[in-house]
């Protein structure tokens, strides 16, 4: 498989994107049109930091999407956010549904807190 990077939608979102054609959220409530870019994470620690930061008290059903960098077709950069160590990457497009490898859970364990849903 190539490249990779991870997205957190919310389920009602990602719903109206399969209708549409592609993905078009950039951030909990906020457009592409309105942000520029699709924010999105590189690493299993990127994505349970954004969970545990941004998504902790949205009460909707979150969804992980796998997305192939090969099958974008829009600009990728890998860009410093605020203090963080490691780059993150932004998607300065849509994300075509094709280009999404795989559509996952994201859930929490009993305490609240967002579990990796895949092994490794």
């Amino acid at each position: 498989m190539s490249e990779v990077v991870f997205h957190i939608a919310r389920k009602r979102d990602w719903n109206a994107a399969e209708a549409d054609g592609e993905y078009r959220v950039s951030t909990l409530g906020r457009s592409l049109g309105e942000v520029g870019v699709i924010h999105c994470s590189a690493s299993r620690d990127q994505v349970l930091a954004v969970a545990s930061a941004f998504y902790a008290n949205v009460p909707d059903s979150l969804l992980l999407l796998t997305v192939d960098l090969e099958r974008v077709g829009s600009e990728v950069r890998f860009e410093h956010a605020g203090e963080a160590p490691e780059p993150f990457p932004h998607i300065y497009g849509p994300i075509p549904i094709s280009s999404v490898a795989s559509v996952t859970d994201l859930a929490r364990d009993a305490s609240g807190a967002f579990i990796w849903p895949y092994r490794g």
